[in-house]
């Protein structure tokens, strides 16, 4: 498996790590009994680290397609050279951090954190050109 798939593999289980953290938080802000539930009720935003943890997952999920497709992208036209492995390398280990960033409430570094991952991105597409 290249660098890129093996990063692409690591970013699912993060992802997954993600959903599971901001889903705990749900449970011990809002109860089993709401989260079992069809949650036919308006509730507010999670607060504190709870929210900024579930905004940290959906913020994944956003970026996530990217870098699936351009990952799959640059497999499928047999483009693996270093810029891909940095880009793929960039992407996973800035989602990483963005996690405690965010969680700790950072914004400025947050925001650079969440920036580098987007160039990891970039980075895997310009080789599929």
């Amino acid at each position: 498996m290249t660098t890129e798939l093996c990063m692409l593999m690591w970013s699912v289980v993060l992802g997954l790590v993600q959903v599971a953290l901001a889903a705990t938080c749900t449970v011990g802000q809002r109860g089993l009994g709401w989260t079992a539930s069809p949650r036919d009720e308006a509730k507010p935003p999670l607060s504190g680290i709870g929210g900024r943890l579930q905004r940290a997952s959906a913020n994944f999920l956003e970026t996530f397609p990217f870098f699936v497709a351009v990952v799959l992208a640059a497999h499928l036209l047999q483009r693996h050279d270093h810029l891909t492995v940095l880009g793929a390398q960039l992407y996973f280990w800035a989602r990483v951090a963005y996690v405690p960033a965010y969680a700790a409430g950072i914004p400025y570094l947050r925001t650079l954190i969440w920036a580098a991952s987007i160039v990891g991105i970039v980075l895997v597409l310009a080789a599929t050109f």
